[in-house]
């Protein structure tokens, strides 16, 4: 297996976030992601993981806790939602590779009394590993919860407690039919939690990913920084692209309202497209050469071929009416000229629609061909080669969910 060590996987984060060169309004507006990436990558530096504890209320998620701290430092009740916020403590174990781990007990995600259950979600969704603790047969919205880290990309590892209120028959059955519930390709492991056989797995687990686990975290959170960063971006530029769209608009359409003769119709839309094209290459940050633009000409070509055949066809015949209009002026004492006006204005419309559709088509072309101005944190997982499933699996489906197109086409004038 290939993998960089950690101290490397901070420097190429730390040097990524050094080159981002953030406005005052997005310091101000992506605030908490910043602080979240920022405490992850002096995690990483630090070396720190980070565990936490989620499940619903009264599943015993704090004496869990308890157990593996071998102390009751987590307060326990009888009573469902004795912990009402996040408590956080450090978990010393043995033969450990990192110098520090956290372990986050959190309210159940059930609990009525929670001001912001967002917020607790949000918080252990940002730990590096997420202990499941369930007290039986998963239940609708137990399954709904783990689905949502799932696609989130968090490792998950799901923790049987309670067993004494089960005979070993109905224990079985129930490990089965919580395996039954779990996505197969995903193979998340049901621990017992029973003597040390819980801490014996973490030891072990943590020892052989924890690194990983780290690393991991913090590449996903500087992904979804910067996925943040670019839609405020796109959102900024969406607007100058619909202003320069609008503009464009306007001068063909007096042109061609203007203009009786289809040729220079022809040759001055064209021009005009091209520099359409030009400045919203400017705008979406690529540098266009002479033949780039025509390899985005062919593609909207393609894509709005019937557009443009139906365009000069009428404004073929436009043109071919607006000149007998003309001819015939002298003969009519000028009365021919009368439907010049509607016609000019016409084809006016119909050069504004077409450019607003060219302007959207070629705005999605140079953006699909457009590259940040920094790296993208997700090409950090692209360089390193893994062939062990057990982590790469769930990341994979993180990153299987952010195709950057898809994603950012809405955005686009």
């Amino acid at each position: 297996m290939k993998q960089l060590k950690i101290k490397d996987n901070y420097l190429l984060l730390k040097k990524w976030w050094e080159t981002i060169d953030l406005t005052n309004f997005e310091k101000s507006f992506l605030n908490r992601e910043i602080i979240s990436f920022n405490q992850q990558l002096l995690r990483l530096k630090e070396k720190k993981i980070r565990i936490g504890v989620y499940g619903k209320s009264g599943v015993g998620k704090s004496s869990v806790l308890n157990s593996l701290l071998k102390n009751d430092i987590f307060k326990t009740d009888i009573i469902n939602g004795t912990t009402k916020e996040i408590q956080l403590e450090t978990w010393t174990i043995k033969d450990q590779t990192l110098n520090s781990l956290e372990l986050l007990d959190s309210p159940g995600f059930d609990f009525c009394n929670i001001k912001f259950p967002d917020k607790v979600y949000s918080y252990i969704s940002q730990s590096d590993l997420v202990l499941f603790i369930v007290s039986g047969d998963l239940n609708r919205n137990e399954l709904s919860e783990i689905s949502s880290f799932i696609k989130d990309g968090k490792k998950i590892i799901v923790i049987l407690n309670k067993i004494d209120l089960f005979n070993k028959n109905e224990l079985k059955e129930i490990i089965e039919n919580i395996k039954f519930k779990l996505p197969k390709d995903l193979n998340i492991p049901i621990i017992i939690n029973n003597e040390s056989n819980l801490e014996n797995y973490m030891t072990k687990f943590i020892n052989q990913y924890g690194e990983l686990l780290l690393t991991l975290n913090c590449i996903q959170l500087a992904d979804k920084l910067f996925l943040r960063i670019k839609e405020q971006r796109l959102k900024r530029r969406q607007k100058l692209a619909q202003s320069t769209i609008g503009k464009f608009s306007t001068i063909k359409a007096s042109a061609v309202a203007l203009n009786p003769f289809i040729l220079f119709d022809v040759a001055g839309s064209f021009a005009l497209d091209t520099a359409l094209i030009n400045e919203l290459s400017k705008i979406y940050g690529l540098k266009l050469k002479g033949e780039s633009t025509r390899k985005i000409f062919k593609n909207i070509s393609i894509n709005n071929l019937c557009l443009g055949v139906t365009q000069v066809s009428i404004n073929a015949s436009f043109n071919l009416i607006k000149k007998v209009i003309l001819l015939t002026a002298p003969f009519t004492n000028g009365l021919s000229l009368l439907p010049y006006g509607p016609i000019a204005i016409i084809q006016a419309a119909i050069a504004v629609h077409s450019t607003k559709i060219l302007g959207k088509l070629a705005a999605k072309e140079i953006f699909i061909r457009s590259k940040a101005s920094f790296i993208e944190p997700a090409i950090m997982i692209k360089n390193l080669t893994f062939n062990d499933p057990e982590i790469f699996n769930h990341i994979n489906i993180y990153f299987s969910n952010r195709n950057l197109n898809s994603n950012f086409i809405s955005i686009l004038p």
